[in-house]
């Protein structure tokens, strides 16, 4: 295993997307385990789902930061704004920059090209901007010590390998947001190699859980249950996910925060600090499967009820365009630097997400 090279307690973090799933749930974990972090996040609370969900992770957000040794400071500002960025670094001097604001999304990358283009190659290219003048303009030794930044399993696209592994070929997209993710890969190799700046990208895979995106398959199909309206079932059912759960993506991208990588510990190239790592839960679950256990859990949770005809209110279509039929992660990397080995079973998280979903619009429960 990779030993820390960088000791997050006392330090300058800023977190881009802070407000979004996995940005929400990572700020809220350094700030209970690392003593005295000075975290930053920004995120634009943009309305490409439902604002309250976010405004409602700030509020956790909040609420924790009074309660442990370390600060949260909230900027509401969108990455594509280069002034804003610039701004934003000039004034907080951040030591660790894990960027996760992007527009997500598959199918909505087919719908809305626009918002792809700016928020994850124009926001991202100003991030790294932002990270090279911080190393060439500081002057003291606190520029940009590392990098994180979310890629997706969406660049493998109609990849018929399986596992994915990170020395896979990338190069075929099949989908605006997978290019966009190859892109950002390749920038942030590219400003490695010449700025010297230590870059890890995260290839997530099918992130869950409590308080999650909306657009997700198992948030997205609950809410059309509870409206009596049919859930489609896309390639007929024929398709594999590999879900993980959010404590264990939070978990991973907390250990790779600590290590910059560096020429002697294996980086891509020659002259590049830059590593890629597949984060996943290495065990694909067919989605027939998937949608039975959500379903006995939503009945557990009271969220549906004991009779409910599941059968009535399910439909098998044909794939999407953009989709691709199975996601398996190979995180043998992951595994072997940083000993990052998911234990969540699918059940216990789409019961964490069950309960939570009741509490949170059955109860209302939203301060």
């Amino acid at each position: 295993m990779l030993q820390p090279n960088i000791d997050l307690h006392g330090m300058n973090v800023l977190i881009t997307g802070s407000s979004g799933f996995i940005g929400a749930n990572l700020v809220m974990e350094l700030l209970k385990t690392m003593e005295n972090i000075h975290i930053i996040g920004m995120d634009n609370m943009n309305d490409y789902y439902d604002v309250e969900l976010k405004e409602y992770r700030l509020k956790q957000i909040i609420r924790l930061a009074d309660q442990v040794s370390g600060d949260f400071i909230f900027v509401k500002g969108n990455i594509a704004d280069k002034e804003t960025v610039n701004t934003l670094f000039q004034k907080y001097r951040p030591e660790i920059v894990v960027n996760l604001a992007a527009q997500a999304g598959v199918r909505y990358s087919i719908e809305n090209p626009d918002a792809y283009i700016e928020s994850n190659l124009i926001g991202f290219y100003n991030i790294l901007e932002a990270c090279r003048r911080s190393c060439g303009d500081s002057g003291d030794g606190r520029g940009v010590r590392h990098l994180v930044y979310a890629s997706s399993s969406s660049v493998y696209g109609d990849n018929q390998k399986i596992p994915y592994s990170v020395q896979d070929r990338t190069d075929c997209p099949v989908s605006l947001y997978a290019a966009t993710k190859k892109s950002n890969e390749l920038l942030a190799y590219a400003y490695s190699k010449l700025y010297q700046i230590p870059a890890t990208g995260l290839r997530f895979f099918t992130v869950y859980g409590p308080a999650g995106r909306p657009d997700m398959a198992y948030f997205g199909f609950t809410n059309r249950l509870i409206r009596n309206e049919k859930i489609r079932i896309f390639n007929y059912g024929n398709c594999k996910r590999d879900f993980t759960y959010i404590d264990d993506i939070v978990a991973g991208i907390k250990a790779v925060m600590q290590h910059a990588p560096s020429a002697a510990d294996g980086a891509d190239a020659p002259g590049a600090r830059h590593k890629v790592y597949n984060i996943g839960n290495s065990s694909p679950e067919n989605l027939l499967d998937f949608v039975t256990i959500l379903q006995e859990e939503l009945i557990r949770a009271g969220v549906l009820p004991e009779d409910y005809d599941f059968e009535s209110h399910k439909e098998l279509v044909a794939m999407q365009p953009g989709d691709v039929e199975v996601t398996f992660a190979d995180t043998a990397e992951l595994e072997r630097d940083f000993g990052f080995c998911p234990h969540t079973a699918l059940r216990t998280g789409l019961r964490a997400f069950a309960e939570w979903y009741r509490s949170f619009y059955f109860n209302q429960i939203r301060e």
